[in-house]
Parts: structure tokens; sequence; C-alpha cells
């Protein structure tokens, strides 16, 4: 499985390229957390709100370490909290893109941060935030059920050779 690939995102084409345990010190190029929840054996799968089944993660606020937002959205998501472990980065690479706007939101280089997380709490499901369900799938299960680019295949082998047990 390659490590980049180009992505369709809103007609533009972006290239996304895994580097696992990329240390990123600038926190204003992180664009996102995203983290593969672990709970006994399986991992949580949220489905959000016209995007399909994923692991949780979004944006991080203002004055908002990337850690504590990893945090936060995992809560908001999938109402779980636990113990993280930062695995790695996707380059969001915006230069292929001819409608990239300069002083839009995102910077023409960003990065999205991924972690693995051993649950420690699961609290009861809420629907208060923008997802509507959350499932327990066997690791082998997620490429059936998850709406995500191959990337995301690789994250999820780096997050299970991580043994928290």
């Amino acid at each position: 499985m390659n490590n980049q690939i180009y992505v369709n995102w809103g007609g533009n084409q972006v290239s996304l390229r895994w580097h696992p345990y990329k240390n990123i010190n600038q926190s204003e190029i992180v664009t996102s957390v995203h983290s593969y929840c672990f709970s006994q054996g399986k991992v949580l799968l949220v489905q959000v709100k016209e995007r399909g089944f994923n692991i949780p993660g979004g944006h991080v606020e203002f004055n908002e370490t990337p850690d504590e937002a990893l945090c936060r959205e995992a809560y908001e998501e999938g109402y779980v909290s636990g113990e993280i472990k930062y695995i790695g980065a996707i380059e969001v690479n915006h230069k292929d893109n001819p409608n990239f706007e300069q002083n839009g939101p995102y910077p023409l280089i960003g990065y999205q941060l991924f972690y693995r997380m051993d649950v420690e709490k699961c609290f009861p499901f809420l629907r208060v935030n923008e997802t509507t369900s959350r499932i327990w799938v066997e690791p082998e299960e997620v490429p059936y059920v998850m709406n995500d680019h191959e990337i995301s295949l690789l994250i999820l082998k780096e997050a299970l050779k991580i043994d928290n047990t």
C-alpha cells in the first residue's frame, strides 16, 4: 500500500502523504486531529452526519493543544476517554490544487495528526454533537465499514502495532 495518494476534495486534487511518528512542532500547520480508539480489541467508528462511518476527530480550537483537541473530539463524537499515543501525521499538500486560496482557512501544506486511544471510559452516547451513532468493529472489518481513503488503513496498521495492555 502506498503512503502517498491523491484525493479529490471538493473537486480539487490534493496530495496526502503518511509520515509515521513525524514530529510536528508548529501548531498553526496542524489542521485536524484523529484517533483510532480501541476497547476490548475492537475499534470505535462514529457515524458523522453526511460523511458515513469514520474515526473520531476534528479541528484544533484556539488555545488548544493537539492532544487536548483529540481528547475533546473523542468525547464529543464517540463519548469515550482514555490514554492517547501519537502515531503520525498525514501531510495535506495543496500545491497541485489550482483553486487553492492563499488566504483561506488552510495552509498550502498542513498536517492531520493521528493517535491511538486506549479507551478507559465509555460514556452513554447522547447524539448531542455531529455524530448520530457509534459502533465497535473488529480491526479487520474496518475497511468494509469506514468511509475513508486507503492511507487510513496504513494508520490503522500502525495503531495496531502499539500494545497498551
